[in-house]
């Protein structure tokens, strides 16, 4: 699967993207990460890709015109689909990551920054969508959100292949059961007895037990 980011901070992904699971999962070939950068298709001296907004207010407002070049400069097909990371989006969750999963092979993250982007750029947007109710700096943060969620659904990117299906969330409202591993006992706390007891059966029953509602 591959994603594109227009931002004009590409720096801010390395250490995510490079690190880990996603590192392993692009040296793998599983995914590919690409960055285009807006300033890149500005004419004036200084490269700016912000302005004053129309009608007063303060802070500055992404321009369009630098925006909609590095959106077409990218290749795209049937199953390419442009996001504008945006506090006014679709709230993210998990259902939404496996929609995105399933349905499109390559993302084209747009990360806004400032006061937000020209309203013009949403001709080129197919939709938005915001990881929570709060406010960042701008859309990269938002950006490597998804792209780790759905990323870790693709195959091979996870060392166990059940490893996204039992996460939480994975099931609307599911919240996975407790984990342990050694020691046996820690600090006055022990593992319980069931899951050192081999009973298949039996620790799947705690585990289903132990699930939580969200």
């Amino acid at each position: 699967m591959r994603f594109d980011v227009i931002t004009i901070f590409p720096e801010m992904f390395d250490s995510v993207m490079n690190t880990s699971i996603l590192g392993r999962a692009i040296e793998a070939g599983h995914i590919e990460v690409h960055y285009v950068n807006p300033r890149d298709f500005t004419a004036d001296k200084h490269r700016e890709v912000d302005d004053t907004p129309y009608g007063g207010g303060p802070g500055m407002v992404m321009k369009v015109e630098p925006l909609h070049k590095a959106i077409d400069s990218i290749k795209k097909t049937e199953k390419s689909r442009v996001i504008l990371m945006s506090a006014k989006g679709e709230r993210f969750t998990q259902q939404k990551a496996e929609q995105l999963h399933g349905d499109y092979d390559h993302l084209i993250f747009v990360c806004g920054r400032y006061e937000g982007v020209d309203e013009r750029v949403m001709k080129y947007i197919d939709e938005e969508i915001s990881i929570g109710d709060y406010v960042l700096t701008g859309g990269e943060l938002g950006a490597m959100v998804v792209t780790d969620a759905v990323s870790r659904l693709i195959p091979g990117v996870l060392g166990d292949a059940e490893s996204a299906s039992e996460e939480s969330h994975s099931t609307p409202g599911y919240i996975e059961y407790p984990h342990y591993t050694r020691p046996e006992k820690y600090d006055g706390q022990s593992v319980p007895d069931v899951l050192l007891s081999g009973h298949h059966a039996e620790i799947e029953k705690w585990r289903q037990e132990n699930s939580k509602e969200s």
